[in-house]
């Protein structure tokens, strides 16, 4: 997989210098795209290049938090294909279901350990996006 564009956002400096670290780790030449925010989210989405091939999403910002960001682009007429990946602290199943409702392809929670937030990035990476349809048995990433 090479020229691989992901798009992470997250409020927390501390979450994405994580993020960043993990993705540098993985054996593929990925272009990794962060913003602090919903807002400059969406609009580095609706003013590419780039487009990126997946959007890992927090939920918890201030300003458009994850929910508000996932329902403008599963609304929104030009971008509402791209695979949203919620990256979260959370593993409430209300909080769950809410994004699997509002059209999220996979909900990761936040792991701990640097390992285990390689492994799941990668694995998000190694999924078939085109052929992936989202249940309430494979929705949510399992370590």
């Amino acid at each position: 997989m090479t020229d691989f564009t992901i798009f992470y956002t997250d409020d927390d400096e501390d979450d994405l210098s994580i993020f960043i670290d993990a993705v540098e780790s993985l054996p593929k030449k990925i272009q990794l795209q962060t913003y602090s925010g919903g807002e400059k989210l969406l609009n580095a989405i609706y003013n590419p290049p780039p487009t990126p091939h997946l959007v890992f999403l927090d939920l918890n910002m201030p300003g458009k938090n994850g929910f508000d960001v996932l329902a403008e682009l599963r609304n929104s007429e030009v971008k509402n294909d791209i695979p949203v990946i919620i990256f979260s602290t959370s593993n409430e199943p209300s909080i769950i279901e809410r994004c699997r409702t509002l059209g999220a392809n996979y909900f990761i929670t936040k792991p701990v350990l640097m390992k285990d937030i390689i492994q799941s990035i990668n694995h998000a990476l190694e999924i078939d996006w085109k052929k992936f349809s989202p249940t309430d048995k494979n929705f949510v990433y399992k370590i």
